[in-house]
């Protein structure tokens, strides 16, 4: 969301139809429905998320018929990195919570 904005923001307008966004992990419902309405044109994501995907995952938000939009996807790059990345950074938030 703060991506879509500060996006929106820099071109001077919402519409992101010649954008790319690129995520570390799949988004969730809410971001999905963002970039739909954001009109991104690509989204390439790293890790595929179980509990709340929803571009490939348990949804398809992306590239829903139902919606004004469809976005390009290129899902799994970097999976691996992506996804012990994304553990790193919340073991040192666990880690950090504990002191």
């Amino acid at each position: 969301m703060v991506a879509l904005r500060l996006a929106a923001a820099a071109r001077g307008h919402w519409r992101l139809s010649d954008c790319t966004l690129y995520v570390t992990l799949e988004p969730c419902p809410m971001c999905a429905g963002a970039i739909v309405n954001a009109r991104v044109a690509r989204l390439v994501y790293g890790c595929h998320d179980p509990k709340a995907g929803a571009v490939r995952t348990l949804m398809r938000i992306t590239d829903d018929d139902r919606l004004n939009h469809r976005a390009e996807v290129i899902e799994g790059v970097l999976a691996d990195d992506c996804a012990q990345r994304l553990k790193d950074f919340f073991a040192r938030l666990r880690r950090a919570g504990k002191k």
